[in-house]
């Protein structure tokens, strides 16, 4: 059977240029009409998305504690601790397996006085 393997992409933004792009909304979001308009504007002279820009400017927002979803550290420790959750599953589920093996082996083995 084959395996399929996903393939490994990097992010095409740097850290740098999303924090530029973000301050260059959050310093211009007044001059516009609608966040839409400025999104559009903005994210068009920098050569991304505007969804890109927008998604950026929300994670800034919640780590500076103005939107309630949770921030990048907290994301961050909700996805090791899943990941953590589910190395301990699978660890109880081979101990599970084994100790019915050796109940079974136990069972199976002659009775001696």
């Amino acid at each position: 059977m084959e395996q399929t393997q996903k393939k490994k992409t990097s992010k095409p933004y740097s850290p740098e240029f999303r924090e530029r792009a973000v301050r260059l909304l959050m310093e211009h979001r007044d001059e516009y009409q609608s966040e839409a308009a400025a999104l559009t504007a903005i994210a068009g002279k920098l050569g991304c998305s505007p969804d890109s820009l927008r998604v950026w400017a929300r994670q800034v927002q919640r780590d500076g504690g103005e939107r309630p979803e949770p921030t990048s550290a907290e994301k961050a420790r909700i996805k090791e601790l899943e990941r953590e959750n589910r190395e301990l599953r699978q660890a109880n589920e081979i101990l599970r397996k084994a100790s019915a093996y050796f109940a079974q082996a136990e069972l199976d083995r002659p009775f001696r006085k």
